[in-house]
């Protein structure tokens, strides 16, 4: 099993019974998405039990895999309905946060500085860390999945259900938020 296959090639293997081939997309997306749903949730403990579901879900329906589409964005698809189902079997209602459509995305990876990058220590990291915790949850759900997971706006699009504009508001707005978080510490 060669490392540098596509994510698409792996889980084709694994879906015909290639277990190694689990254990290399499981390594190489196990610590992004655990990640994007301890974020999202803020409970490491719950955030535990659905990164489960999210793989063994996965496991689960290996045999229905086709390649459709990038297979982190399936993968991410399923983490963010599990979340989703989350929050509704636990009562948990996610605000919805109606903005405008935005033209330019600023962003942490475009020209600016990355996120490690701006992150000066172990304060800077805390703060950052819970302004992402503090965006409206669209928000932080597009910025995580095009910042954790890498994913394009399209793709991120395609997995929360909506119009790739509303996609790069959301992003800008995040990125602004944040920008302005760290900004404001700086004073």
């Amino acid at each position: 099993m060669h490392n540098d296959q596509t994510d698409e090639a792996l889980m084709l293997a694994y879906r015909n019974g290639n277990n190694k081939a689990f254990d290399q997309l499981f390594e190489r997306h196990r610590d992004p998405v655990y990640r994007y749903v301890v974020r999202q949730i803020g409970d490491p403990n719950t955030a535990e039990e659905l990164f489960q579901d999210v793989w063994t879900n996965l496991i689960r329906n290996r045999d229905r895999y086709e390649v459709q589409a990038k297979f982190t964005t399936m993968l991410y698809q399923m983490a963010r309905h599990r979340i989703i189902d989350h929050y509704r079997t636990s009562g948990t209602r996610m605000q919805v946060l109606a903005d405008s459509q935005g033209d330019n995305v600023e962003s942490f990876s475009d020209g600016a500085p990355s996120q490690a990058r701006i992150v000066d220590g172990k304060r800077k990291a805390e703060l950052l860390k819970e302004l992402i915790e503090t965006l409206p949850p669209e928000q932080r759900d597009v910025f995580l999945l095009y910042e954790e997971a890498g994913l394009s706006l399209e793709q991120i699009a395609a997995i929360t259900s909506v119009a790739r504009e509303t996609t790069k508001s959301r992003l800008r707005y995040a990125v602004a938020k944040l920008r302005l978080g760290l900004g404001a510490d700086q004073r």
